[in-house]
């Protein structure tokens, strides 16, 4: 089965930064077939989808965390980030990865979260 590890979360005061990563297990064939993604969900809400990168590197953002958080790979260490700056208190949430296989027939995964907390 397909593993993904977060790390890195934490407590953050407001306009603090933080950077999460996400490790991938061996069992990903090869990484470089799947799109790396991070969402979030905070209490009482749905899970959304706060930032993409494909298999060839091209990226997209939520609007509202565009311009303040960055989502990078390193195909060789099967890990994928999220630099995470200008935190807000409405960024607070449990982070997840997620890998989507872009050949089909292949399995999602994600990640049990990393824990955000943003406060003063």
């Amino acid at each position: 089965q397909v593993q993904l590890v977060e790390s890195g979360g934490g407590l953050v005061q407001p306009g603090g930064s933080l950077r999460l990563s996400c490790a991938a297990s061996e069992s990903i064939v090869s990484f470089t077939l799947y799109d790396m993604a991070w969402s979030r969900q905070a209490p009482g809400k749905q899970r959304e989808l706060v930032a993409r990168i494909t298999s060839d590197g091209s990226t997209n953002y939520a609007d509202s965390v565009k311009g303040r958080f960055t989502i990078s790979r390193d195909d060789a260490k099967h890990t994928v980030y999220l630099q995470m700056n200008s935190l807000k208190p409405e960024d607070a949430a449990v982070y997840y990865c997620n890998a989507a296989p872009i050949l089909l027939g292949g399995m999602s995964a994600w990640g049990r979260g990393t824990l955000v907390t943003v406060s003063s």
